[in-house]
């Protein structure tokens, strides 16, 4: 009688509010819900053809495409394990992750992905099944397979709330990435907390922008709940957004900050294009320059809201409103805004304690959406979860009205002669420079100073500033010891799988022993 809602649950009354309201394009046409019910039903009972059952792992490589959005809800209904390897991850992560998360089936993109998939069933042991989302000449056929099942009515299977229902990877940029086991509990609190706390548009009309095995995932359930319609763009392209927008009035959509940098540049250049239908962006994953958000505030409105998660607390500790983001105030833009009300959160000390007013200390989250172990690593898990807190490992401030600003990973502070250098703040200065487009700072080896400061700029195009003149100016702003002891200049930031600076590579290409 008491029995949780659970995620499948969510997704099968969504899909019933109205059968014939349309709920994904494929192409040009849009399938109902009625019709997206429907082929759910046929991979659910492919899956039982081919012995997938509730707890089976499975895993998806796969760019953007409807067939995904097929896949996670019959992964829901059945109740699979789902693990989603990120698309521009190496072969090497992906061998790993199939690996060490016992897979036993792995789904593919076939227009892109059909040698690797091929390669990881030669590497990986475990691996059984090889199933492809499309026409594939050498492994099963998922769609093909699922049309030669009738339609029947979706069921959620029954499952205990701490059941795991999701492993997501880490990004592995200081060492192998660890699973984060994510239970169906998890998911409904983060469903929940989106509906609750996040800013809708009164017509949703969402474009995929972003991959869906990632933080795109997490905008299908609301969507759907909230009566609205899903476009998938297979991959990021400024010029195929924004016809996306224009053709499909789309009303939201997600992008990470490098995203929304490549959609101000391309505006920057390109006249008359119709943003009209769009009322929100949501904006998450990494920092974003307080310079650049605050140039699309001006040019676009404000449309911007912004989400501050993480794999281990997904999508959801704090929010900065639409109506939140100042364009007069940087100190504003630079913030992750105040802590959704359904988590405890805090800034902690090394101890556990809370830290005084205005200093900095780590982000420590209690609550439903707080991972349940890291995958085969209980040391690990214990050190993520001391004190009875997650520790985000993310080093915030908080000001006087609550809004918290995160000054770094702690990972990536910068000690040099004895002072902590936040490269965050030290990246933010460099970005408020009009010549600068991007910049990443991080710490390389020194012999007096134990860890020097380094930046990387990109520069506006047609702009020739100086690495002395940028030098100078984050003295003046931000002291000696943060301005950078050098600066190089380049054609574009290195970027992990998951569109975040990749300071591990950068730091080991500049790193004194190097060659680069």
């Amino acid at each position: 009688m008491h029995a949780p809602t659970t995620s499948a649950d969510l997704l099968i009354r969504a899909l019933d509010r109205d059968r014939a309201h349309p709920a994904v394009y494929v192409g040009e046409r849009a399938l109902t819900c009625a019709e997206m019910s429907d082929q759910i039903s046929r991979y659910v009972q492919a899956f039982a053809a081919w012995g997938l059952r509730e707890g089976s792992r499975v895993a998806v490589l796969s760019a953007n495409r409807p067939e995904v959005l097929f896949l996670m809800g019959a992964n829901m209904i059945v109740g699979t394990q789902s693990i989603a390897l990120h698309p521009l991850a190496s072969f090497d992560d992906h061998a790993y992750i199939l690996a060490d998360a016992e897979v036993e089936t792995l789904f593919y993109d076939p227009d892109g992905y059909e040698e690797r998939a091929a390669a990881l069933y030669e590497r990986v042991a475990n691996l059984t099944h090889i199933v492809a989302l499309g026409h594939s000449s050498s492994f099963l056929d998922l769609p093909s397979a699922a049309a030669k099942f009738g339609v029947m009515q979706l069921r959620a299977t029954r499952v205990d709330p701490t059941a795991i229902r999701q492993i997501g990877y880490t990004g592995g940029t200081t060492g192998r990435p660890k699973g984060v086991v994510i239970t169906d509990a998890n998911l409904t609190a983060m469903t929940a907390i989106q509906m609750a706390e996040w800013q809708w548009p009164d017509k949703m009309r969402f474009l995929c922008a972003t991959p869906l095995s990632h933080a795109g995932q997490a905008f299908f359930i609301p969507t759907l709940l909230r009566g609205g319609t899903l476009i998938v763009q297979p991959r990021f392209d400024p010029e195929l957004l924004i016809d996306a927008i224009d053709r499909y009035r789309v009303t939201s959509t997600m992008l990470v900050p490098t995203m929304i940098y490549g959609l101000l540049d391309y505006l920057a250049e390109a006249h008359n294009r119709d943003l009209s239908s769009l009322q929100t962006i949501y904006y998450g994953a990494s920092a974003i320059s307080p310079t650049r958000l605050a140039e699309g505030l001006e040019r676009l409105g404000p449309i911007f809201f912004q989400f501050y998660g993480q794999v281990e607390c997904p999508m959801t500790i704090s929010v900065l409103r639409r109506e939140q983001h100042r364009v007069a105030d940087p100190q504003r833009l630079a913030s992750c805004g105040k802590p959704v009300a359904w988590l405890n959160v805090a800034l902690l000390d090394e101890e556990g304690q809370p830290t005084p007013a205005g200093q900095p200390g780590e982000i420590c989250v209690r609550g439903p959406l707080v991972m349940r172990e890291y995958l085969n690593q209980p040391e690990q898990t214990a050190q993520a979860l001391r004190y009875g807190w997650l520790h985000t490992g993310d080093i915030a401030r908080a000001d006087d009205e609550g809004y918290l600003s995160i000054v770094d990973r702690k990972k990536d502070m910068v000690v040099t002669g004895g002072f902590n250098v936040f490269p965050r703040e030290v990246e933010d200065a460099l970005a408020a420079h009009t010549d600068v487009a991007a910049a990443a700072v991080f710490g390389v080896p020194h012999d007096k100073w134990g860890e020097a400061v380094k930046a990387v700029v990109v520069r506006k195009k047609g702009r020739d500033v100086s690495a002395a003149e940028l030098i100078a100016w984050v003295k003046d702003r931000k002291g000696t010891v943060a301005a950078p002891k050098a600066i190089e200049f380049v054609d574009a930031i290195p970027l992990s799988a998951l569109g975040k600076p990749d300071k591990k590579r950068l730091r080991a290409r500049y790193s004194p022993d190097s060659d680069g």
